[in-house]
């Protein structure tokens, strides 16, 4: 699980921004921002690298099981 949506809210900064930063699809962004795909490592260093964070503070700690 990523927190790059949470991320992205704190700062202050849109998918849309983010996806043209990237390079990539807005589709592509909104899915690892709502964790229905995650990154490769190199993009997670890549978001990191842009939205100027650790790559361990895009990362959740606890990842919840499906029956909680």
């Amino acid at each position: 699980m990523n927190r790059i949506l949470e991320v992205l809210k704190e700062k202050g900064i849109t998918q849309t921004w983010l996806s043209k930063k990237m390079d990539k699809s807005y589709t592509t962004i909104n899915e690892y921002a709502r964790n229905k795909r995650q990154p490769s490592l190199e993009d997670l260093y890549k978001i990191a690298e842009i939205l100027q964070v650790k790559v361990a503070d895009l990362l959740s700690e606890n990842i919840k099981k499906k029956d909680e």
